[in-house]
């Protein structure tokens, strides 16, 4: 019986319909968010090549008799370019999935 009703206010709120609306910028906010926006994309590019740059330096210490040293490097290699290209591409996927 519980089950019933649910069905039918499920069924209800689907036929009237769940407002959906676009996505409003607050105004004034524009710029200041674009703003700190484009200073986290920049902090991500230098991270990025920060981390590069330590991946590379634990391999090239690493090298002679401290494998696991060098192995260390190697391994976060992915992380960072993992790391770099979801910053790359965060503005798409929230955009696929507020629309």
């Amino acid at each position: 019986m519980v089950i019933d009703v649910l069905h039918l206010a499920a069924g209800a709120v689907t036929a009237a319909g769940v407002p959906n609306p676009a996505p409003v910028p607050v105004p004034g906010l524009v710029g200041p968010v674009n703003t700190i926006i484009g200073w986290g994309k920049w902090l991500v590019m230098i991270l990025g090549v920060v981390g590069l740059l330590i991946c590379g330096g634990q391999m090239a210490i690493g090298r002679r008799n401290r494998h696991s040293f060098a192995a260390d490097g190697a391994a976060g290699i992915p992380w960072v370019l993992g790391g770099i290209s979801l910053a790359t591409i965060a503005a798409g996927v929230v955009t696929v999935f507020l629309h």
